[in-house]
């Protein structure tokens, strides 16, 4: 499982706001519901995200959301 702490520390809670600028916060599906996915974020926060730029999106996928909605997915770094 990719650990999201990698990617930064922004949480949905604390820098998901209008006003922050180009702030993407990782997050990891644990659901998809259609074009909506149950993500969670580092400190298990969780959100519905709007997922229509990045399908298809399955559970264990690791995505960057802005205002709810996901905007890229992101591949699992080589080791």
């Amino acid at each position: 499982m990719i650990d999201l702490s990698i990617y930064g520390s922004c949480t949905l809670d604390q820098d998901g706001c209008v006003t922050c600028g180009d702030t993407a916060i990782p997050v990891r599906v644990l659901e998809v519901h259609g074009q909506e996915a149950l993500c969670e974020d580092r400190l298990g926060q969780r959100a519905l995200i709007a997922t229509d730029f990045v399908v298809p999106v399955a559970p264990g996928d690791v995505l960057l959301v802005h205002l709810g909605v996901a905007i890229a997915r992101v591949k699992e770094a080589s080791r």
